[in-house]
């Protein structure tokens, strides 16, 4: 069906466009803008499920495509594409070569070589469970019947997607969110996504931007059910990607009990939890929870591609007391294991212990190098982007860094957004656009900052001519019409909480730091109506 409706918009614009102003309500499991109509040819030799796949993509593999054509060398391609679009810790690759390398990680031992049992090596699993009952503060130790291997964390979500749900079904997320989730779990499993979606504006119950409440997560679910849609289980991204929100443990309780009165499976991906990389922040893990509402129905992912920053080493686990999950994901694993070799490796990585009872090298020399670098350069973008006065939410985790572009774009829609996104890859930079993780609102970016000090400079010099050419374009339009208003529907960066630290209100001057009550205050000068908004009274 999906199929016939996309073929049919590739010759009808029309269609596609009716589909776009859609409301949002009537969107919730819409999976068209991961596809490209205008493009798309029916193969003969593929089934119909076979060409759904061939044109499920979006901007993101088109970015990525066009980076790996043209990718960025500083001897061999200095105009190659700089990737500020793909999540990726570019920043220890000295620390991981030589920990890889060393004499430990070497062993070939005949078992390796030969089928192991599908949920991973036994020492693996064991291992996995210490580690995590380390780093996830679990009140007890957590046991390694309850772990499986897997190679990644897209192939848990499509693994666990399959057993929960059937076809058809839907899984609640609230968005923005990493859209890698829905390829996941909609291309093997046909199980749909319902977005809860979230919105700069405080309002209501909210304290922060794009913040997820439980009346949210009700309003969502009701809706979903009111449109004949069965919702089987939710996801929870903590830090979340691309907000790098990090939930703390009174809202992570309420989303459990959430899940519980509807009786929904969580799936709490962790993956970033090692990569929070300021003292300020706090990151809690639903595993270091004393009591779980519904621990038959949790179940949490973690994997070493972004903490350890070795994103080409495929490997992710599970972690769930429910037995019956464990084995029906293990009849999966067969298609997503790890190879005998590289469970060695991530082993002798996690035991790392030397002679302290905490891992010694982990703690020690990788996480503290680690921190400090990628505060660093998180450090740098974010002063980049507070001189251009561009708004950005202000956060301690992950690897990115969630941009507002929206004064860039003239009518406020996610055409125009599209048009800057190619606008910045024509400018050889790559970045992801809102649409990509199926926000709301026209004009978001997410920025990736986790690379190298060379590759920074140069891909915000990009970002900023692009910027100020646009910014340009802008104002002398609105010389050849001065007496238009701005369009309906177009948000007033006014109004929004942008700098925010440690999500508190950036005008609140206790809890801001200067410099992004600074930053704040040059973004909303640029605004011409400001002074008359914001008056001394107002302050006061």
């Amino acid at each position: 069906q999906a199929l016939s409706e996309i073929e049919g918009m590739r010759g009808r614009g029309s269609n596609l466009q009716e589909m776009r102003l859609r409301p949002l309500a009537k969107r919730r499991v819409d999976v068209h803008s991961f596809c490209n109509p205008s493009g798309f040819q029916r193969s003969p030799y593929l089934s119909a499920r076979g060409n759904f796949a061939s044109a499920f993509q979006g901007s993101t593999e088109e970015g990525y495509k066009a980076y790996h054509a043209d990718k960025y060398d500083e001897d061999k391609n200095p105009n190659g594409i700089i990737n500020f679009g793909t999540s990726e810790n570019k920043l220890c690759f000295d620390l991981m070569s030589k920990r890889l390398t060393q004499a430990d990680m070497n062993l070939m031992d005949p078992s390796l070589l030969q089928y192991p049992d599908w949920k991973g090596h036994l020492f693996l699993r064991e291992e996995v469970a210490r580690f995590l009952t380390y780093y996830c503060k679990a009140p007890a130790p957590l046991k390694a019947e309850n772990v499986i291997i897997l190679n990644g964390c897209g192939s848990l979500f499509s693994a666990l997607a399959t057993v929960l749900c059937d076809p058809g079904e839907a899984i609640l997320i609230a968005t923005p969110c990493y859209g890698g989730i829905t390829q996941s779990i909609f291309l093997y499993g046909n199980v749909k996504l319902v977005y809860v979606y979230l919105d700069s504006k405080i309002t209501g119950t909210s304290t922060r931007p794009f913040q997820l409440t439980v009346e949210k997560l009700e309003k969502a679910l009701q809706d979903a059910q009111a449109e004949g849609v069965t919702v089987r289980a939710l996801i929870l991204l903590n830090p979340q990607n691309p907000l790098g929100d990090i939930y703390s443990l009174s809202e992570l309780r309420d989303y459990l009990e959430f899940a519980k009165r509807h009786e929904l499976h969580v799936i709490v991906d962790e993956i970033y939890m090692l990569s929070v990389f300021d003292e300020s922040a706090t990151f809690h893990s639903v595993l270091g929870m004393d009591r779980l509402p519904d621990p038959q129905r949790t179940h949490v992912m973690w994997g070493i591609t972004k903490d350890f920053a070795v994103s080409g080493i495929r490997f992710g686990t599970l972690y769930t007391e429910n037995q019956d999950v464990v084995n029906a994901v293990a009849s999966l694993c067969y298609f997503h294991g790890v190879c005998g070799p590289v469970q060695h490796k991530v082993a002798q990585l996690l035991r790392d212990r030397g002679e302290s009872v905490a891992p010694y090298w982990i703690n020690q020399v990788y996480l503290r190098a680690n921190h400090a670098r990628l505060k660093a350069a998180h450090t740098y973008v974010t002063d980049e982007l507070k001189t251009l006065g561009v708004p950005f939410l202000n956060r301690n985790a992950g690897f990115f860094v969630w941009i507002d572009f929206r004064k860039y774009l003239k009518t406020g829609t996610f055409e125009e957004e599209l048009l800057l996104w190619k606008r910045f890859l024509d400018n050889k930079v790559l970045l992801s656009c809102g649409k990509a993780f199926e926000c709301s609102e026209p004009g978001w970016f997410r920025i990736i900052f986790s690379d190298k000090t060379h590759r920074l400079q140069l891909g915000m010099q990009r970002i900023r001519k692009v910027l100020e050419e646009r910014e340009q374009e802008i104002l002398a339009e609105e010389k050849e019409q001065p007496c238009q208003s701005d369009q309906d529907g177009k948000a007033d960066s006014t109004d929004e909480v942008i700098f925010v630290s440690r999500h508190q209100d950036p005008l609140c001057a206790s809890s801001s730091s200067l410099g992004d009550l600074i930053g704040l205050l040059q973004q909303q000068m640029r605004s011409s109506d400001w002074l008359q908004k914001n008056t001394a009274e107002q302050f006061a």
